[in-house]
């Protein structure tokens, strides 16, 4: 995938270990701790909200090394993640919650080609 060169792929792997432990990719992307908690009382639901951070750090650390690694190159032949960082950083969020989405959106299609080739 872009972003992810030698030394980024097997610290990536490594933080997330086996992914069929995850039932689905948002229990992969809350293990990381990148999603928003709910945040609602009665009638009032909240619609800024920030990361839970109660997952692996490490996965937070080494995935931000990646979007930092693929927005600083060229845009990779599979740039579906660059792209939607593109787009957030256009509707004007900053450059690290455009990244923390961007990461929230590669750690779904991860989710999906590891789990494609072990259902093989």
């Amino acid at each position: 995938m872009g972003g992810v060169g030698d030394v980024l792929a097997p610290k990536l792997i490594a933080d997330i270990g086996d992914v069929r432990r995850f039932h689905n990719s948002k229990a992969l992307i809350a293990y990381a701790g990148i999603d928003a908690p709910p945040y609602q009382s009665g009638q009032f639901i909240s619609t800024n909200r920030n990361i839970s951070k109660r997952g692996s750090s490490a996965i937070r650390k080494t995935g931000y090394e990646v979007m930092r690694s693929l927005k600083s190159h060229p845009m990779p032949e599979d740039g579906a993640v660059y792209q939607f960082i593109l787009k957030k950083e256009a509707e004007g969020k900053p450059r690290k919650v455009a990244k923390m989405a961007g990461l929230n959106k590669f750690l779904r299609i991860y989710y999906a080609r590891v789990m494609e080739v072990y259902s093989r």
